[in-house]
């Protein structure tokens, strides 16, 4: 069998790819120029990691972080919602369909972290299964037809109107189990391959598998979090690795599709690294712009004399960035008409913004925060380039 896999015609006369088992055979290539690039990634992981260290509530921008690679990694699928509908999800309302999705991904990022780190449960297909599960958990409600936590019964494809014209076609159903079950042993392998590599190659093969009949884009990003942090490479979640798979969206899936026409697993792992190198460095500098923009706004505060209720309200807004008047009053502690009146302080020395018309339900944002945050996840429309998985 090449490299990677085979493209073999089924008996139903269409062509499918079934994947090689991991680890590639012959290894990976660890050149002078993809040994270099290991370092830079796992130095550029090391400053995250430092940077984690010495913040007072790391807490507050990994939650934010999260949010943030939820949206990129939504967006990537096709979702329009910004950072702001996310944000500003109002639990009193049933949330959009597309930030319902977004809120799918962050409950399916925490409950995966806290099996893994809190419960100490393993890497596993059951795992993996069980985040599915959450990540298509209905947002209007309903019975879903994508069968949430189950892997597929029939034959999917990407791209094209049918099977026989499909861009790629993963394995039959009866054959994927197999491949199911070497991925899972090959999350524990423990050989003298880098974390990072084998973090790449774990993505590259879960896509290829595409076990499920929706979500496996967004589940096989949410792998790449929970691999490294279970490995103890990165100790918080804040590497938003979507942000650069966004912004390099086709050359994103040409390089997957590269491994299986060409068993190329070198170019790949080559695009991966340079990704957790851009964003490692954009997660270094954004907390550095968010802590001193802490600190300003705080002297800002202090010098305005709105006292120890703007401080506190400040602490709140870096956790839940946009809030109604009675967030507020709930958050300080305060009367609805002193929540109102801090709201005017806090606006007039341009710390919070109002963001919906009228009078009424109106909510605010700390405006240049959301600003920073928000900065790389605009929505996109890249009309024909989704890998939508589409199935019989």
């Amino acid at each position: 069998m090449p490299r990677s896999g085979s493209f073999r015609r089924t008996l139903r006369e269409y062509t499918a790819f079934f994947p090689a088992d991991l680890p590639p055979e012959p290894p990976i290539n660890m050149d002078g120029s993809l040994s270099l690039l290991l370092s830079d990634a796992d130095r550029a992981l090391g400053a995250i990691n430092t940077i984690a260290s010495i913040l007072p509530n790391p807490e507050l921008l990994v939650a934010m972080f999260i949010q943030k690679e939820a949206l990129l990694s939504s967006q990537i699928e096709g979702t329009q919602s910004s950072l702001v509908d996310v944000l500003g999800a109002d639990e009193d309302n049933e949330p959009t369909q597309d930030v319902g999705e977004v809120v799918n991904y962050i409950h399916a990022m925490r409950y995966g972290l806290k099996r893994l780190l809190d419960d100490e449960f393993p890497m596993s297909l059951r795992l993996i299964r069980e985040i599915h599960e959450i990540l298509l958990t209905q947002v209007r409600g309903g019975v879903s037809a994508l069968t949430p936590g189950e892997f597929r019964t029939k034959q999917n494809w990407i791209g094209g109107a049918n099977l026989r014209t499909a861009r790629f076609v993963p394995p039959p159903p009866h054959e994927m189990q197999a491949s199911l079950d070497n991925l899972e042993k090959y999350l524990h392998a423990d050989d003298e391959c880098p974390v990072l590599v084998r973090c790449a190659l774990i993505h590259y093969q879960f896509e290829t598998i595409h076990p499920f009949n929706d979500g496996n884009g967004r589940l096989g990003r949410l792998l790449i979090t929970f691999y490294l942090v279970w490995r103890g490479v990165l100790d918080e979640p804040m590497l938003y690795i979507s942000a650069y798979l966004k912004t390099h969206q086709q050359e994103y899936y040409d390089r997957l599709q590269q491994v299986r026409t060409d068993g190329n697993f070198e170019s790949w792992v080559k695009f991966f690294l340079e990704g957790v190198v851009t964003v490692s460095e954009q997660v270094v500098q954004t907390t550095k712009r968010i802590q001193a923009l802490e600190r300003r706004d705080t002297d800002h505060i202090l010098a305005g004399n709105v006292g120890h209720a703007g401080v506190l309200l400040l602490r709140k807004l870096m956790e839940q960035p946009v809030m109604r008047v009675k967030d507020v009053e709930k958050a300080v502690g305060v009367s609805y008409s002193k929540a109102n009146n801090l709201i005017a302080e806090m606006e007039g020395l341009g710390i919070l913004k109002q963001i919906t018309p009228g009078k009424r339900n109106r909510k605010f944002k700390y405006d240049e925060y959301v600003s920073i945050l928000a900065e790389g996840t605009e929505p996109t429309h890249l009309t024909g380039t989704r890998e939508q998985a589409r199935s019989e």
